[in-house]
């Protein structure tokens, strides 16, 4: 997850032990006790959980697979529109319900089968080098919990909709899988906050926000943008620029609103080539992590 994200709901456990997530004041769910104690409930699971064991299973409620199935069945048809091919075959490949909001462990069982990526819970913000890091391992740590039935058609924060719609249909398949732990293992060898941070913010522009050109028409490559049905319509009137790992590193972005700012490779296999050689060449002394 990312930082900023949790400044919108932050999981604190007290000295007593006791875990509650604090909500700020223009999210959905600021005046909604039952679901903060739900949330609550959710990421105390998950910090009660062990590497190497399945994700525990959430008791979700019907208005959360109501709001499953709105969001879900909605993307599905945005998807055949707008998605790149890639992101069609592998959801093909993952074929998640529409009707029921499915458990993490489910999640990560269609998975590993097809690229040997699982998924593990997280209560909420993850360290950056150990979220990047578990990339290594090809396990990927993933909130369980899903945005507030009032507001589903955008979520500032990384819910089950977007892990899973977004992270879960890129890890599915394989070239997308091979990109996720090259990641994980740049993290892994740098040494300075700076480099981390550069590889971050290219992360953000590609994985989560990366386009392409195929068939001579703008597609979507990046996780956030295919979970989200708001920003599925907005897309084609943000600046769009050529893929360039300066820029984005200079690029400021956002995640309360909309992206303005997007930026395309040439084909899928230039967007492939262009974070392959990004993260196998970038290193603490790299002149873009100094500019």
């Amino acid at each position: 997850m990312f930082k900023e994200a949790t400044l919108y709901s932050p999981v604190i456990n007290n000295e007593h032990g006791r875990v509650s997530v604090i909500f700020a004041k223009d999210h959905p769910g600021y005046q909604d006790r039952p679901y903060q104690e739900h949330r609550a409930r959710i990421a105390d699971l998950a910090l009660q959980h062990r590497v190497g064991e399945p994700a525990p299973d959430i008791p979700y409620t019907e208005a959360e697979h109501e709001t499953w199935h709105t969001v879900s069945t909605e993307l599905s048809a945005k998807h055949r529109v707008h998605a790149c091919r890639e992101f069609v075959e592998a959801s093909e490949l993952l074929d998640l319900r529409h009707d029921r909001l499915p458990q993490l462990s489910d999640v990560s069982a269609r998975v590993h089968p097809l690229t040997g990526f699982t998924f593990g819970p997280a209560a909420g913000l993850v360290a950056q080098r150990d979220f990047y890091g578990s990339l290594a391992d090809r396990r990927f740590q993933a909130t369980q919990y899903i945005r507030h039935p009032s507001f589903p058609r955008f979520s500032p924060e990384p819910d089950m909709i977007h892990e899973v719609v977004g992270h879960g249909t890129h890890l599915s398949s394989n070239r997308w899988a091979t990109l996720y732990e090259l990641l994980g293992k740049t993290v892994r060898r740098l040494e300075s906050d700076e480099a981390v941070s550069l590889v971050s913010r290219v992360f953000w522009f590609t994985i989560e926000y990366g386009l392409v050109r195929e068939d001579g028409r703008t597609k979507v490559c990046g996780a956030s943008l295919l979970s989200s049905c708001g920003e599925m319509e907005y897309f084609l009137g943000a600046d769009i620029f050529p893929f360039d790992a300066a820029a984005m590193g200079r690029q400021g972005y956002l995640v309360e609103k909309y992206q303005p700012v997007l930026f395309r490779a040439e084909s899928f296999n230039h967007f492939e080539d262009f974070l392959s050689e990004f993260l196998t060449s970038i290193d603490d002394d790299s002149e873009l992590v100094a500019a």
